[in-house]
């Protein structure tokens, strides 16, 4: 459901959100710290900036910052900047939904449940709980292990 580019772009940005203080930090900085490909990482900033969820700072100093708040920044938005709009457009749109086939219809009710879920989740949410509680030990991966986690 979700790519590589988006998970890596939402490592990105609670990485950002967790230690950026609002410093520019370059991309090949980031790919580092997460352990991702700098060529790779690259492209994922251009689509997060393309999007206008980061702002490139050009320069010697240069880096990318978040451009908005966590709290304004939603999955939804960050899904479609590295994916494109999310369609449901397995069958063609009459406009009334109730007169396509069932298939149709399942489509339309899953589509718009993932909008939602992506709509109601913002950065803000995820720089909450970055990481899984230690009761779980190492056995569990999770996709957001590669962001280190802040020293107090």
């Amino acid at each position: 459901m979700l790519t590589k580019t988006s998970l890596s772009a939402m490592r990105v940005l609670t990485y950002l959100g967790l230690h950026g203080h609002g410093e520019p930090l370059s991309p090949r900085y980031l790919a580092e710290q997460l352990g991702e490909s700098p060529t790779y990482l690259a492209k994922v900033v251009r689509h997060l900036v393309k999007a206008r969820i980061l702002r490139a700072h050009r320069g010697v100093m240069g880096g990318v910052v978040l451009e908005q708040s966590p709290e304004a920044i939603t999955l939804l938005a960050v899904v479609e900047a590295c994916q494109g709009r999310i369609l449901a457009d397995f069958c063609e749109d009459t406009g009334r939904l109730s007169q396509t086939c069932a298939f149709h219809q399942a489509a339309a009710e899953l589509h718009d449940a993932i909008v939602s879920v992506l709509s109601h989740w913002t950065l803000a949410d995820l720089l909450k709980k970055p990481h899984p509680s230690k009761s779980l030990g190492k056995n569990m991966k999770c996709c957001m292990d590669a962001i280190p986690p802040v020293r107090p």
